[in-house]
């Protein structure tokens, strides 16, 4: 009885994993089919090019102070011990 219920679970999820699948060639089989023979999802006149798209330039920030604190003795345990 467990063999049958393990054996309808596998079918089950094997026809879900090919629904899934076929869901995803329809939506996007002509950027899948592309990438598969090596061309890409892009055409190579319109395809991104790498690198930044424009320069920001930052503006400097004012220079940071130096705070020294004097450290305090603190006990090791605590106070719940």
């Amino acid at each position: 009885m467990v063999q049958v219920a393990a054996a309808l679970l596998f079918a089950l999820a094997a026809g879900l994993g090919v629904t899934v699948i076929l869901a995803m060639l329809r939506t996007n089989g002509d950027a899948i089919l592309s990438a598969l023979a090596g061309e890409g999802a892009f055409p190579a006149d319109v395809a991104p090019q790498p690198g930044p798209a424009t320069v920001i330039k930052l503006r400097p920030s004012a220079p940071r102070r130096h705070i020294s604190r004097a450290i305090t003795a603190r006990p090791q345990l605590s106070r719940a011990a």
